[in-house]
């Protein structure tokens, strides 16, 4: 795979902070607009929250500071119409606004308020109409809707155990899985939004293992998954509806390395196989970035953009795999990388070893409703340590 960057930004690999807010941008599922907490002042100290408008021609930032800043720990969400949704803390309770931009001011539209523990935002829903939080008490797990409702939060499933994760399985913003914790053990299952919360098992590899969902690509029905069924926490993929057991490639598996995976090239409906999906990689050297399809024997490691928000990309409806990056001058830019079939010698990783499964065939398209993928014969499964 190669890199085309359309930026004067040079590419090197990024040792930004991960958890600085400044690396947390959250883009929608659309690519129109993203948001993050960025610093404001000389100090860079005072954090504002900041929309980026990625659908246009060129991308930009605008900043919507309050009298108030905001606190580090904000959560802030893109939505379809530009609005960005502002989770606070304050005092044991939840609160929810849209700040949007009024001239040289900024506007804000509070929605309401969730008293409760822990609560986090969940990823922006494929519609961008509405958007959801994950409340996690000691017994059960409560998913929110917290914007997009007709009279501010409203509580629209009850999960048993401790719920973790989030990934959108449809383009409608129906059906949501979470790794759900029980007696010890984390499984993938299925929320059905529309029929009250209704739970269904979704991954389910060996009744003693931990099964997680990383990503998913609704329109394909590749997802890409976690889980210690191999007897090692590894990366795997699988196709959503399909009978084919779960794959754990020997490329992922970098000694001394995490390996996360953010980006699935969507558009290959009837050859998930095929599509590109982007990883950030954290080593001792940095942060840097990881190209690769499962239909390929190699992980191609390349470095990142300067100033990378690393962990955060999208892949664009031209094939591109954008990068948000933020860089000396460059308030808001972002890098285009290229994937091709075949990688310049330079690009590839030395001593990445290649994937000890053989490719699935090709996969027919996801089911409309997700089909537990239940025990089957672990291919490439490691003998040891």
């Amino acid at each position: 795979m190669t890199t085309t960057t359309v930026t004067t930004a040079p590419s090197v690999a990024s040792s930004t902070s991960p958890t600085s807010p400044t690396t947390q941008l959250t883009i929608a599922m659309d690519g129109s607009y993203a948001a993050r907490l960025a610093p404001a002042g000389d100090t860079g100290e005072v954090w504002v929250a900041e929309r980026w408008t990625l659908g246009g021609p060129e991308p930009y930032a605008v900043t919507l500071p309050l009298a108030q800043p905001e606190e580090p720990g904000t959560g802030v969400l893109p939505m379809a119409d530009g609005r960005v949704l502002v989770h606070r803390r304050v005092d044991g309770r939840h609160l929810f606004s849209l700040l949007y931009p009024t001239g040289p001011g900024t506007g804000e539209l509070p929605l309401g308020a969730v008293e409760c523990g822990s609560l986090v935002l969940l990823p922006p829903a494929p519609t961008g109409d509405c958007a959801y939080a994950l409340a996690v008490g000691e017994l059960s797990s409560s998913v929110w809707q917290v914007a997009g409702g007709a009279f501010g939060p409203e509580h629209v499933a009850e999960v048993p155990g401790r719920c973790s994760g989030g990934v959108w399985l449809d383009t409608t913003g129906r059906m949501l899985a979470l790794d759900q914790e029980v007696d010890g053990r984390t499984k993938t299952v299925a929320i059905d939004l529309e029929r009250c919360g209704e739970v269904s098992p979704l991954l389910q590899i060996a009744d003693d293992s931990n099964d997680r969902l990383l990503l998913a690509d609704p329109a394909g029905g590749l997802i890409l998954v976690r889980s210690d069924a191999p007897g090692h926490d590894l990366l795997g993929w699988g196709v959503l509806g399909s009978t084919l057991p779960i794959r754990f490639p020997e490329c992922l598996r970098l000694a001394d390395c995490a390996v996360t995976p953010f980006a699935i090239q969507p558009g290959q409906m009837l050859m998930p196989e095929q599509c590109a999906v982007a990883l950030r990689i954290d080593g001792a050297a940095g942060t840097w970035l990881g190209l690769w399809r499962p239909a390929d024997r190699t992980l191609h490691q390349v470095a990142g953009p300067e100033g990378w928000l690393a962990g955060t990309g999208l892949w664009g409806r031209d094939g591109l795999l954008q990068l948000p990056y933020v860089a000396g001058d460059v308030a808001c830019g972002v890098a285009r990388v290229t994937p091709a079939e075949t990688p310049p010698a330079a690009a590839s990783a030395e001593g990445v070893p290649e994937v000890g499964a053989t490719p699935d065939p090709p996969a027919a398209a996801a089911a409309p409703r997700p089909v537990p993928l239940q025990q089957a014969p672990l291919k490439g499964r490691p003998s040891g340590g």
